[in-house]
């Protein structure tokens, strides 16, 4: 399968947060990431597994990189430990830093028309996707 053919990873909405943890994934910063299990549920989506290559995409929607997940986990937002919330490469140094801007990120206006539910929420007990993975090429 060539690169072109993997399934694609899309980091948060196109435009400046995407041109950001992108970067971070190609300088190695970012080594983790997280999503709502919603959305996987929503989509009727499978799961991704251990060992399954994606190809990164920048904001032009043009293919940077390929990563292979190395570990993927499904734990309540209650859960989530502070060597995945520093991996996510984004500056976190504590996990109340980390769901702080996950939060705001999830409450925000383009998840919340995404999910269809403009009073969407999420809470201790919400189920969160998180995936670990190294960078195999550029």
């Amino acid at each position: 399968m060539s690169d072109e053919d993997l399934p694609r990873m899309e980091f948060a909405f196109p435009g400046p947060l995407r041109d950001q943890l992108v970067a971070a994934v190609l300088s190695g910063a970012k080594t983790t990431t997280s999503g709502l299990l919603l959305e996987y549920e929503r989509d009727d989506e499978k799961l991704p597994e251990a060992g399954e290559r994606l190809v990164v995409v920048d904001s032009g929607d043009r293919p940077v990189g390929v990563i292979e997940l190395t570990e993927v986990r499904v734990v309540r937002l209650a859960d989530v430990d502070l060597r995945h919330a520093i991996d996510e490469g984004e500056g976190d140094e504590t996990v109340a830093q980390w769901r702080a801007g996950h939060e705001e990120f999830w409450h925000g206006a383009e998840v919340r028309a995404e999910l269809g539910d403009p009073h969407f929420t999420v809470d201790d007990d919400t189920m969160i996707v998180t995936k670990r993975f190294r960078l195999v090429s550029r």
